[in-house]
């Protein structure tokens, strides 16, 4: 079957559907049927500047540097070799630092 690419796509029907009032309705339809997420889980993550955290206790594995990695002598993160750019005065510095 042949497609007239120069016919109108929209019949009268579908141009009623797509009033401005009936966008709005479907956008506040979609809205409402959203999760509803309970905003103090997501406020738990966030902490506020001088917030108390004596109790909190820090449970990260920590591995020492490995043998193809460097310490940047300006930012002092460490990199993988790869990130070398220069040696400055016998020290490391990494592509960023740079």
């Amino acid at each position: 079957m042949a497609t007239d690419y120069d016919a109108p796509r929209k019949n009268e029907d579908d141009v009623s559907e797509d009033s401005i009032e009936e966008l709005k309705s479907r956008r506040v339809d979609k809205s409402s049927s959203s999760v509803d997420v309970d905003e103090t889980e997501h406020a738990e993550g966030f902490e506020l500047p001088g917030a108390d955290l004596s109790g909190e206790e820090l449970s990260v594995r920590v591995l020492p540097r490995q043998e193809d990695e460097f310490t940047c002598s300006k930012c002092f993160l460490v990199h993988h070799r790869s990130q070398l750019a220069e040696e400055d005065g016998g020290l490391p510095v990494c592509r960023d630092c740079a």
